[in-house]
């Protein structure tokens, strides 16, 4: 079902302070509401981060590194869309403290685990903190949107063409000999993304003509069909002829939003219909059964119980960014209201498990909590309620418009001096890993 014009949310006055709210009794079409669930559902998700204003820590096992950077971009939307700023100290030390010697988040402490798509990863997080003027205290360290070029020059560092005409490969280093003869679409997206962001937010052209050779590479070997699907990879050996038929939402919608920004930034129509035929072709992950239309699911896993902690969490960048896509592109947006309005809905009945009756599951479509719960599923439903505030958020910024600031938002004059007596001290000094 298509929901009417009346069911978007409107910009209405919020208390300053937001209480919580069951997410059960979401209510889509007041943005209190969205605010106040999504309130709730942030302090569950981020019961799984130990880490503090003042240290990084990484996620427990079974998470990975790269998932931590993912949380942050998470945070860093429920922080833009909703306006509550009481994070932000915490999510710029973690993205702080994780910039590496190079400043260009490459750990050596993270080379067993760190492939290209994991600095991607870091990356978009780092390139949305850039495109919100988000809090950078440390004048030891460069402004978010240095960070993201190098990270950039980084990804750009390795395109590789020994097969395959180009691309990048799933992994960086011969710890991870698997994938280094992958070469994936969430790592070459990820470079997609970023090099169509940093295009609009830079004007360089540099990053536009890198987007537009790494989208037409993509097609090139066959990793977006025709009817816009996004398959998975394909290996170097069979230089990219065994195309993995697997789909992930994730995969998609990193796609989807790079094509929508380049829409944006170029004017041309293709990005437009490019974006259009991502989107369109997405509706694979929506109505798993009949009586279940359109509600969101990962259909590579979901329906027999064989996702990994990665793979729950790929709804959330599914909806962050198709909701960040229908902000560049009008076009979308009936068909954002038609699905992610819809499983924003279904997202909200299944956060009703645990003690408090608010811990997200992971099956939306069954009418309430699953019984299966964790950071992915709290991350999952946080964007895809929170997502529904984005058409009345600022859009990303760009040009003189950039700006780096030191303090956050609401401190008082002795707050700033302590911050600033912190710094001194190394609080916000890399700590080179």
């Amino acid at each position: 079902m298509i929901f009417s014009k009346s069911l978007r949310p409107a910009v209405a006055a919020v208390p300053a302070i937001i209480s919580a709210l069951a997410p059960k009794d979401l209510n889509i079409s007041d943005p209190v509401s969205i605010k106040v669930v999504a309130k709730t559902i942030a302090a569950d998700t981020m019961s799984y981060y130990s880490g503090t204003p003042e240290k990084f820590v990484d996620l427990p096992e079974p998470h990975y590194w790269w998932q931590a950077g993912a949380l942050m971009g998470s945070m860093l939307d429920y922080s833009h869309y909703t306006g509550d700023k009481s994070y932000d100290p915490l999510i710029a030390r973690a993205l702080l403290d994780q910039v590496g010697p190079d400043f260009d988040y490459m750990l050596p402490s993270h080379f067993g685990q760190e492939g290209n798509d994991d600095q991607a990863f870091w990356g978009f997080a780092v390139v949305s903190a850039a495109e919100r003027n988000f809090p950078q205290p440390d004048d030891k360290v460069p402004a978010w949107l240095d960070l993201g070029q190098n990270i950039w020059n980084s990804l750009a560092s390795r395109w590789n063409t020994t097969a395959c005409g180009g691309g990048l490969l799933w992994q960086i280093f011969a710890s991870n000999p698997n994938g280094l003869d992958y070469r994936n679409t969430v790592s070459n997206g990820g470079f997609f993304q970023i090099s169509a962001r940093l295009g609009r937010m830079t004007g360089n052209k540099t990053y536009t003509e890198w987007a537009d050779k790494i989208w037409d590479w993509t097609e090139a070997v066959g990793l977006i069909d025709e009817f816009g699907n996004v398959f998975d990879g394909a290996h170097s050996r069979k230089n990219c002829t065994d195309t993995n038929p697997v789909t992930f939402s994730y995969s998609a919608a990193i796609y989807l939003y790079g094509a929508a920004v380049m829409a944006d930034v170029t004017g041309d129509k293709k990005w437009v219909q490019r974006a259009e035929k991502v989107l369109d072709a997405s509706r694979s992950f929506f109505s798993p059964f009949e009586n279940a239309t359109s509600i969101m699911y990962e259909h590579a896993c979901e329906q027999v119980n064989s996702c990994n902690a990665d793979m729950r969490s790929f709804k959330a960048y599914f909806s962050r960014f198709a909701y960040a896509a229908s902000v560049f592109v009008p076009s979308l947006k009936p068909t954002i209201e038609e699905l992610w309005f819809t499983s924003a809905k279904a997202a909200s009945k299944a956060c009703s498990g645990g003690a408090n009756g608010t811990q997200c599951g992971q099956k939306w479509y069954v009418g309430g909590f699953d019984g299966r719960t964790g950071l992915g599923e709290e991350m999952c439903a946080l964007e895809t309620i929170q997502g529904l505030l984005a058409s009345s958020a600022a859009k990303p910024l760009k040009g003189s418009d950039v700006k780096t600031v030191r303090t956050f938002s609401g401190q008082s004059q002795s707050e700033k001096k302590q911050q600033s007596a912190a710094t001194k001290r190394g609080r916000f000094e890399v700590k080179r890993v």
